[in-house]
């Protein structure tokens, strides 16, 4: 077990409560932010990757924040959803905005749930926040938790490197995820990736979808 590590303090508190300020949208205010950057809505994007799993799979987003992915997913027809959550101001939102959704206090290094229990687990811009020290340890965890699926959007880099978060330092960490999860695990199966330059600079996020076999 990770004591709480220096990113996940600063989350718990004045950091990340600000964070959800400026980022507590609606779903269709979320859906034209990512035209306006990739072209595409992130309804969209979900579809390239999950159109053709059965609405009735278990999903959990490790680090839902607000809610907007999982309303989201759920507004595409999938009905068992679940987030992590370790800032108690956003899980209190969350709660308020969202309805048949199972959303719980908690983070990425102790997940309270069984091996396997969930069909797929995902994080959008959480692992980008993880230190060098501690990434293993959180995507051990994912891993264990899934059945079948991990999916991923994160901040991409073929070489990790640390941006600065606001005039924050030690916060913020671009990387190529994919990499990472197979070092760590080799068995992970790489089905579908997507590489999302922004459209307006030279930055470039990705969304990636593994199979364990």
């Amino acid at each position: 077990m990770v004591k709480v590590t220096v990113q996940l303090k600063k989350w718990k508190n004045k950091v990340g409560k600000e964070y959800t300020d400026r980022n507590s949208i609606s779903l269709n205010d979320l859906e034209k932010l990512y035209k306006s950057n990739f072209g595409i809505t992130r309804t969209e994007l979900n579809k390239l990757f999950l159109g053709r799993m059965g609405r009735a799979i278990r999903i959990l987003e490790v680090g839902c924040n607000i809610g907007n992915q999982l309303l989201c997913l759920q507004k595409m027809g999938f009905k068992n959803l679940y987030g992590i959550e370790p800032q108690d101001y956003a899980v209190e939102i969350s709660k308020k905005r969202t309805k048949g959704v199972n959303i719980i206090k908690g983070d990425v290094f102790d997940m309270p749930f069984k091996d396997n229990y969930f069909d797929l687990i995902f994080t959008s811009g959480v692992l980008i926040h993880i230190s060098r020290k501690h990434i293993t340890k959180a995507i051990k965890e994912i891993y264990r938790c899934s059945r079948k699926y991990i999916w991923g959007y994160e901040y991409y880099s073929k070489k990790r490197r640390e941006i600065p978060f606001r005039g924050k330092r030690n916060f913020l960490w671009k990387a190529n995820f994919i990499e990472i999860y197979t070092d760590i695990f080799p068995d992970l199966k790489l089905i579908k990736v997507k590489y999302l330059k922004y459209l307006k600079n030279d930055n470039m996020d990705t969304m990636f979808l593994f199979k364990k076999v």
